[in-house]
């Protein structure tokens, strides 16, 4: 499906971002439509009616705007995660046209994001540490539970690297002004709370999916937000 946002780009919500993409390369970096529909997509009006409007002319940064407002270096991430690696048992548990309808799926502009890609004092980006912090385990889920506890000045598991880049979420005021600017309204509840893909008890317990059901279970969430989410790009 091609929708028209801006600079007239035109959108397909299907396009898998591996199909442009060098062989061996990551298409978070290296496929040059997802760039172009990020830049398209959130190069738009900020809650306070300022233009955010990115940049892809710089040399070495992904994403970057300039303005009163600052400078932001912005990378892509993706959000839907398999964790074919860490659960290897049990996403082999799986046909393998399961997997792959994950990973097309995935692939698709719903299933990518940005964040702020510079290091600030040595420390990790937010897209590294929420790969590597062991209470989140590149979940979007619980990245957002700690952006949403971030906006309420409280802590969470990536508090010291969301604080790095406050400046980034104090363009969007608010929790839910930001789930709105990217369009993650079918991951939060009507009243803005995280509608979590796995039952959540706090950043105590693992993040992973901790028997073959739990996991199916992760997976079909996971598309489902995504399939959700290219619907709700599709139709802006």
């Amino acid at each position: 499906m091609l929708i028209d946002v801006s600079h007239h780009l035109p959108i397909d919500v299907d396009f898998d971002m591996r199909t442009d993409t060098p062989e061996g390369r990551d298409p978070d970096s290296h496929s040059p439509t997802l760039r172009q529909y990020h830049k398209a997509l959130w190069s738009k009006p900020l809650p306070n009616g300022e233009y955010f409007e990115l940049r892809t002319d710089v040399p070495r940064v992904y994403l970057f705007h300039e303005s009163r407002l600052g400078k932001f270096f912005l990378s892509s991430d993706t959000v839907a995660t398999s964790h074919r690696k860490r659960l290897n048992c049990f996403y082999t548990q799986l046909p393998a046209e399961a997997n792959e309808r994950f990973h097309r799926i995935g692939y698709t502009i719903g299933g990518m994001l940005i964040f702020p890609g510079n290091r600030i004092d040595g420390k990790q980006t937010i897209n590294q540490r929420r790969g590597t912090h062991r209470s989140i385990q590149d979940r979007l889920d619980l990245t957002l539970e700690c952006i949403r506890l971030h906006y309420r000045g409280e802590q969470s598991p990536l508090s010291t690297t969301l604080d790095l880049h406050g400046d980034f979420f104090n363009l969007f005021e608010t929790f839910r002004q930001y789930i709105e600017f990217f369009l993650l309204q079918d991951l939060v509840t009507d009243r803005f709370d995280v509608d979590f893909l796995l039952p959540f008890d706090g950043f105590d317990t693992s993040p992973l999916p901790t028997d073959f059901e739990s996991y199916a279970g992760y997976c079909d969430r996971t598309i489902a937000f995504v399939e959700a989410r290219n619907r709700r790009i599709a139709n802006l």
